[in-house]
């Protein structure tokens, strides 16, 4: 890792302006700086796993979170799971339709 520097390819303005938008540097992600922690040299580890289906980013557009009732079953009422080891399916009520 270096010590932090202006970036060198906006400058230091962060981005360019195009009327109302703002385009962020590609190099430097917005930052005005590189180094240090942001280094662009050494890209982030890969993550060790995909993130679960629920959790995608998908969800943050509001026309589908309003379509798709339940993130988990994604309406249907049941979670279904493959069990490689036992070479099943198993399938059980969501949480969204159980009652208390």
């Amino acid at each position: 890792m270096t010590d932090p520097i202006t970036c060198p390819e906006c400058s230091g303005a962060g981005g360019q302006r195009l009327g109302p938008l703002f385009l962020a540097c590609r190099f430097c992600g917005g930052r005005r700086v590189v180094g240090g922690e942001h280094e662009p040299a050494e890209p982030p580890p890969p993550p060790t796993s995909p993130p679960p289906a629920w959790e995608h980013r998908i969800w943050r557009n509001p026309a589908i979170a309003a379509a798709l009732p339940c993130r988990y079953c994604l309406g249907a009422g049941q979670v279904s799971h493959v069990d490689a080891d036992a070479r099943t399916l198993v399938s059980v009520p969501c949480v969204c339709r159980a009652t208390t």
